[in-house]
This record gives C-alpha cells, structure tokens and sequence, in this order.
C-alpha cells in the first residue's frame, strides 16, 4: 500500500513551472538531495512560489524573472540570485534586463547590494558561455 499523497493541481502545475524556469538538471537535484527535514519545504515552494505565483497568467516568465532578480539582489540572496540569472535562458529575461534590473536595485536597495550581484551576474554569464552553466 501507497502511503505517498497524491500530489494537488498546484503542486504539479508548480512542477510543471519549476522544470520550465529552472530547467530538468536542476530540479532533479533538488527533488534527490531532499530529506524528509526539508520535504515539506519543498513542497511548499513548489505550491507556493511556483504553482501560485510563477504561474499566474498576468506577468510573463520574463518579467517575473527580472523582479525575482531584483527582490533577491536587494535581499543579498547571492546563491538564489545566480540560480535565477541561470535560469534566465528558460525565462526569455535578457542580459540587458538582468542589468536594468540590477542599476535599480543599486538606486532603491544600495550600490553595495547591486554591485556584488553585478559580480554574480557576470560570473554566472561567463559559465553560461564557456559551456558550464547546468
């Protein structure tokens, strides 16, 4: 007998989502580093953050990528921000809106913040073209 609950149209539309904005390689990841300590807390990003609000009809991807981008780089968020400049080949965000995105966090959450975003933005770009970004 199956004790596992069947996973609710949120959660399999955040899946959906997640593997479309963050890619297959990455999600497999995170679903296989999982414990039984941090399961319940991925479930509830995926029905949450992502079968709520990435997908909502209102914003595109793009968009969305470009605002996390900002919201993370203001909160110092170094590992989450170079996820989401990965996953910015999935979202259709450009390298320009990944820089306006950053001059107005410089502007409304301090340069400090921005400039070492800056810095991952570059680093994660760099990866991205020699062919190493997964």
């Amino acid at each position: 007998m199956n004790d596992a609950p069947v996973p609710s149209d949120r959660y399999r539309q955040g899946m959906a989502t997640r593997r479309t904005v963050l890619g297959n390689d990455h999600v497999d990841r995170a679903q296989s580093a999982s414990t039984d300590f941090d399961l319940p807390f991925q479930e509830l990003i995926t029905e949450a953050a992502w079968g709520h609000v990435w997908s909502r009809p209102t914003w595109t991807k793009r968009e969305r990528s470009i605002v996390t981008i900002a919201l993370l780089a203001a909160l110092g968020q170094d590992d989450e921000v170079a996820m989401h400049v990965r996953a910015t080949v999935n979202t259709g965000a450009s390298r320009d809106d990944v820089c306006e995105a950053l001059l107005h966090v410089a502007i409304y959450a301090g340069v400090p913040a921005a400039n070492h975003a800056i810095k991952i933005a570059k680093q994660v770009f760099a990866e991205i073209d020699a062919g190493k970004a997964a």
